[in-house]
């Protein structure tokens, strides 16, 4: 009875692991990061509520979750041929792909709901936009045009447009948001949006300059060149990485931010500007690799000193 009653035990926490490999916790928790942090930079979030902060990130784990379970439920057999995404759970077979449905449609309206209910329907709305672009549209185009990378950073985006907007309700950005005597610019949130949705570029293709192969097998394009990694790709990945420069110092113009992290920001984006011509001139994996883990580290210092240095 006891080693049944261990088996059971040992079968429900694989059970789980899977479904936190369905939701790629790791990048959902990083989408979700910034997502909470733009939320928390929005100009009228003057005193920190941490119920509502703990239910952003819930939903906002919900929402990435469901997105990424869409995309692994459509992509299980090209998963399957790919030694990066083999032992994913649908992929390697330990789960259905109607469990993965199911599970993408139960956590999808659970943070739709939360959204609305505890933030505006605005952020909802847009939280589901984000879901549809992701699964539906994204995921099939990957295997058509390498324009699917495009198209993937408006998704990949959005969750800092999401935290911006649930804090104030507001998707135009030529609307004005007034806080005490004080005027602001709701453009400022889709800075927040443009900062992130230019970095995925250089962040992405070094990731598929690396995995290129693999990516190759299953059949995805998604590399500027359709001769795979080449100097095409890298030149993309440096001029990308320079139009980051100027959008970085919107924050501070649009009067959010402070001078401290106009100067941070402005430090993050040459730092990356460098790996990425380090790229074009060696034109090899281990350049690839510095691009890539130098956008790791950028996002959280950028946004992290954005929020630090909060008007």
């Amino acid at each position: 009875m006891k080693t049944e009653s261990t088996q059971s035990s040992y079968n429900f926490v694989l059970k789980i692991k899977d479904y936190f490999q369905l939701t790629k916790f790791t990048l959902s928790f990083t989408v979700v990061f910034t997502c909470v942090l733009c939320y928390l930079t929005a100009p009228n979030i003057i005193e920190y509520n941490w119920l509502y902060i703990i239910l952003l990130f819930i939903a906002g784990l919900m929402i990435t979750g469901s997105a990424n379970a869409i995309n692994q439920g459509t992509e299980k057999d090209t998963d399957a041929l790919m030694k990066r995404t083999a032992k994913r759970p649908v992929a390697s077979g330990r789960m259905t792909v109607n469990a993965a449905y199911t599970f993408a449609c139960i956590t999808g309206i659970g943070g739709f709901i939360l959204m609305y209910i505890f933030f505006n329907p605005a952020s909802a709305w847009l939280s589901a936009f984000s879901i549809f672009l992701y699964g539906f549209v994204y995921t099939p185009l990957k295997k058509i045009s390498s324009v699917a990378v495009f198209v993937g950073a408006f998704p990949g985006a959005l969750p800092c447009l999401i935290g911006w907007v649930a804090a104030t309700g507001v998707i135009n950005p030529f609307a004005v948001i007034n806080v005490g005597d004080r005027s602001f610019l709701n453009a400022a949130g889709w800075a927040l949006f443009a900062i992130q949705f230019l970095w995925q570029f250089p962040h992405f293709w070094a990731i598929a300059w690396l995995a290129f192969n693999d990516y190759a097998k299953a059949g995805f394009k998604l590399l500027p060149s359709n001769e795979g990694p080449t100097k095409f790709t890298a030149l993309q990945s440096v001029l990308y990485s320079i139009a980051m420069i100027p959008v970085g110092m919107l924050p501070y113009y649009l009067h959010i931010t402070g001078f401290v992290s106009l100067w941070i920001v402005l430090a993050a984006n040459i730092f990356l500007v460098i790996q990425c011509m380090r790229l074009l001139k060696e034109l090899n994996p281990a350049a690839a690799r510095r691009v890539m883990f130098s956008s790791y580290i950028y996002l959280p210092v950028v946004f992290l000193s954005l929020l630090a240095d909060k008007v």
